[in-house]
């Protein structure tokens, strides 16, 4: 069987395979296997570029929120120190415009300071006034710090030059991290000297606030130094005062924001604490950690897996329908292309056998005439002695060419009706004529047939040749079933015995 030829052209890129190599269940199946890649190639193609775009930009997207998260979230770490340490800032100053250097000196009247300031501002420690010579003259507090010499420390030189001063964290004589704010003032007008008031504060305060800037996005969140060193605790780098490097510096009220690849990915935003030694330090959970980043990635997997399935699933049923749709389209047209040719055999023959019977009926004329001229010439002469016998063999050559110019002309009226052409038709004669052709081969078959035909019937306008052609079918089809059906009886006979 011949395929169709765009099918015959394609289905080799697909299978590999010579056409002539297969059969046509394979060329079939080869087809429908090209159909489902290209059909599926056409569908999943664009819904994985839309995946694919979706992707990218709901990642941008995730990552400009992290982005503005983190330098959210590090303006407010660094507004929540700056107003503590701005607070302390104005109560120490309040205190040493308030208070002279003698009245400070009062044990009572610092004891009476420091109660209220502990009251109002966590993490306070103590309070003490340091002379211009580095001596602590009092102290408020839980140490025994009187009378200790703070003039080598680097924090009493920078206090002494500046009218509000925070210093780096530090252990210095309590052994523990903490740190200074300090305030200087003129011992007297006409003295040059300075003298210090300094409130001391425990480092783990400033773990306090900046854990309150803590969210579930928020890897972690310290403080570091210029030189290095964690100025609180931080969650991944260790206690206080332990060295961190950062590789970044930020200027004075920039917010330095990068893109860390460290512990899964994650956004680092470092700042300046205003008036301080101090950088801020926050770490802010990267978009791969987010929980609706995980979500969407997870429902896009299922989504996509999803119409995957359900496409393919679907494809392959029209696949196959349709490759059985061109089957049954590809074998009616070889059954028509079949009966074509049937037909053109039909007609060739058609025509061969009214050139036969053309050429027959001229020797059957000459032989009529000959055989009745020999019967007229017999018939005048009565002195032959076998005239009767002569006659009776002449009459039977006529009667022999007689049957022989019937045939022939059948066979003429056949071919010459090959054409369709609408005539007035008995069909009683149409049965008779198709019966004369086939009434030697039902007999071959010791079949016999019996005509009732209904007299007086209607005469109709139809095609003569094809009518026939009808009729001789019905009959060849009857003989056939017949003879068929002789044979198995024979067959399941001679089996019995």
């Amino acid at each position: 069987m011949n395929t169709n030829k765009s099918f015959e052209s394609v289905c080799p890129l697909f299978c590999g395979l010579n056409n002539k190599e297969m059969t046509v269940r394979e060329r079939y199946r080869c087809m429908r296997n090209s159909m489902l890649v290209a059909m599926l190639t056409i569908t999943l193609i664009p819904m994985v570029i839309i995946s694919g775009i979706n992707f990218v930009q709901y990642r941008e997207l995730l990552r400009q929120d992290s982005y503005a998260n983190a330098k959210w979230s590090a303006e407010s770490a660094r507004a929540t120190i700056t107003a503590y340490l701005e607070k302390m800032e104005a109560a120490i100053t309040v205190v040493i415009d308030s208070y002279s250097f003698e009245e400070l000196t009062d044990q009572q009247q610092l004891d009476q300071i420091f109660k209220q300031l502990k009251e109002e501002h966590q993490g306070l420690v103590d309070l003490g006034v340091i002379g211009a010579n580095g001596i602590q003259t009092s102290y408020a507090g839980a140490y025994k710090l009187v009378g200790k010499n703070y003039n080598s420390s680097i924090w009493f030189h920078k206090a002494l030059t500046r009218k509000i001063f925070v210093s780096e964290v530090f252990t210095g004589f309590r052994n523990f991290p903490h740190f200074v704010v300090t305030a200087s003032k003129k011992i007297s007008a006409s003295s040059p000297e300075y003298w210090v008031l300094r409130a001391s504060i425990d480092s783990e305060t400033l773990d306090h606030f900046l854990s309150s800037a803590n969210t579930g996005a928020l890897e972690d969140v310290f403080l570091v130094n210029d030189s290095n060193k964690l100025q609180s605790s931080s969650r991944y780098n260790g206690a206080a005062l332990r060295y961190f490097q950062l590789s970044d510096m930020p200027k004075q009220k920039d917010i330095l924001i990068s893109e860390e690849k460290d512990r899964g990915g994650f956004y680092r935003a470092v700042s300046r604490i205003p008036n301080t030694p101090w950088l801020l330090v926050l770490d802010y959970q990267g978009y791969a950690k987010r929980g609706d980043w995980i979500s969407f990635k997870q429902g896009l997997i299922i989504t996509l897996i999803s119409c995957s399935c359900i496409f393919g699933g679907i494809i392959a049923l029209l696949s196959a329908f349709i490759a059985g749709k061109l089957r049954e389209a590809d074998e009616r047209r070889e059954a028509m292309l079949s009966e074509t040719e049937h037909n053109d055999k039909l007609a060739s023959i058609g025509r061969l056998a009214a050139g036969v019977a053309h050429e027959i009926n001229n020797p059957l004329a000459i032989i009529g005439e000959k055989a009745g001229l020999m019967k007229d010439l017999i018939e005048i002469n009565s002195d032959f002695s076998h005239r009767e016998k002569f006659l009776r063999q002449l009459s039977s050559l006529q009667d022999a060419v007689g049957r022989a110019r019937t045939i022939t002309h059948r066979l003429l009226g056949f071919a010459r009706r090959m054409e369709t052409s609408l005539t007035l038709v008995h069909l009683n004669d149409i049965i008779r004529e198709v019966f004369g052709f086939l009434e030697k081969e039902a007999a071959y078959h010791n079949i016999h047939i019996i005509l009732q035909l209904q007299k007086e019937l209607p005469v109709i306008r139809a095609d003569h040749g094809q009518l026939q052609q009808v009729v001789l079918n019905v009959i060849n089809n009857a003989i056939d079933a017949i003879s068929n059906a002789m044979i198995a009886t024979t067959s399941v006979m001679h089996g019995g015995n």
